[in-house]
């Protein structure tokens, strides 16, 4: 069974490794050349092979393009989305290309932890309809990899957003709170230390401000699916207003 990976970033490269140490017939592309060890690797999308299976880790505003691209060589292979996309993305995506074999199963990848927290790990898993959920099972089962099954692809997308969603709101908290106690010259390291002395409790540490690509995009995926979401807009304007009294202090 021949497998193709597309999207060689943080996520594709250690899921094309890790396909071909289960002894899929693999290869990857991307726009650009990254070698990677007995796995073949193209650039250009015309010499690429026809694939049993395909799966999309590109960053999100790309993965329309790849699906054009799987469908220009077929329409009946399994395609698996693990990149992040906004909620309805994967079902509009298949009927636009005539994918018809499509589920979407986003990744948990922690770089600073690939062995406990790697391409093996649970997941979540939804399909567009019962013949793609029964081939992504296949799939990821054969790579050992524990999956939750979602029963529609829709709450796949929202069970990624809302996660880091989840994670932007806990970290606000946390930016908040040690602005709060500053003000009123009390440690906030203290107060965090004995808060999480609580079995229920675990406040973050409050760093620089929340930066990177996942967080930020992915609350801004999930306050858009309705027109009031005045928890995620306070995160959301506490981590602007706590990254500029860092820079001030």
């Amino acid at each position: 069974m021949k497998v193709c990976v597309i999207g060689l970033g943080t996520i594709g490269t250690p899921v094309v490794e890790y396909v071909h140490e289960h002894g899929f017939q693999v290869c990857g592309y991307d726009l650009i050349k990254k070698p990677i060890e007995n796995v073949e690797i193209f650039t250009d999308w015309e010499k690429v092979p026809r694939s049993d299976i395909y799966v999309v880790a590109v960053p999100s505003d790309n993965v329309e393009n790849a699906c054009r691209k799987i469908s220009s060589k077929s329409k009946d292979s399994l395609v698996s989305i693990e990149s992040t996309v906004p909620v309805g993305t994967c079902r509009r995506i298949s009927e636009t290309f005539n994918l018809q074999t499509l589920v979407h199963c986003p990744h948990r990848y922690w770089v600073e932890e690939p062995v406990d927290h790697g391409v093996k790990q649970l997941r979540v898993i939804g399909a567009i309809n019962e013949e793609s959920l029964e081939r992504g099972l296949e799939f990821y089962r054969s790579l050992k990899v524990p999956l939750h099954v979602c029963p529609t692809i829709e709450i796949a997308e929202t069970c990624k957003i809302a996660e880091n969603t989840y994670r932007f709101v806990q970290i606000a908290f946390a930016e908040e709170l040690r602005m709060i106690c500053e003000e009123k010259k009390i440690p906030f390291d203290e107060v965090r230390k004995a808060c999480n002395t609580k079995w229920n409790i675990e406040i973050l540490d409050a760093r620089d401000g929340i930066y990177g690509s996942c967080l930020p995009q992915d609350i801004g995926f999930l306050s858009r699916l309705t027109d009031r979401s005045p928890l995620l807009d306070g995160a959301i304007l506490t981590d602007q207003n706590y990254k500029k009294w860092i820079k001030k202090r």
